[in-house]
């Protein structure tokens, strides 16, 4: 099992994730459509060229904000984890722009017992994501149920 269990997840623990993601049109206008999202900003180059300070299109935030999750999930919560109980303090600093190829990195900010599970502990984990130029484009905490070791078996 690649994820780590409540009792591996130490605060100050560092993930520098190995996957890394070029973002493609095809993403971002996939995307855009099944989420009925019809902003120019994601699916109009021409209004993007002629009336936003980008020039282009920009991918999508939730687009962005899932690829940042998903990319940590092998590392750190694949097969340990009962669910997501939340993301706060979700950030995008700059924009994310087809052909970008984005890492992530994850920190360990905090950790307790569950109160309501004794199999399980609260972990919160600091998602950030930059572009090919280490440039941040998106930052959230991630709140997790975590399954302890010793339940899980």
């Amino acid at each position: 099992m690649p994820g780590q269990y409540f009792e591996e997840l130490t605060v100050g623990r560092v993930f520098e994730h190995s996957v890394r993601r070029t973002v493609t049109e095809y993403d971002n206008v996939l995307f855009s459509a099944l989420t009925h999202n019809p902003a120019p900003l994601h699916i109009d180059e021409e209004y993007c060229r002629e009336h936003t300070e980008f020039g282009q299109r920009i991918v999508n935030s939730a687009f962005t904000l899932g690829l940042m999750v998903g990319v940590t999930v092998e590392d750190t919560t694949l097969g340990t984890t009962v669910g997501n109980l939340g993301w706060n303090e979700v950030r995008f600093p700059r924009p994310l722009f087809h052909g970008d190829t984005v890492h992530v990195r994850t920190t360990v900010e905090d950790r307790r017992e569950s109160q309501s599970r004794p199999n399980a502990g609260v972990v919160v984990f600091k998602h950030e994501a930059f572009n090919q130029k280490d440039e941040l484009v998106g930052t959230c905490l991630r709140v997790a149920l975590m399954l302890k070791r010793e339940t899980a078996r």
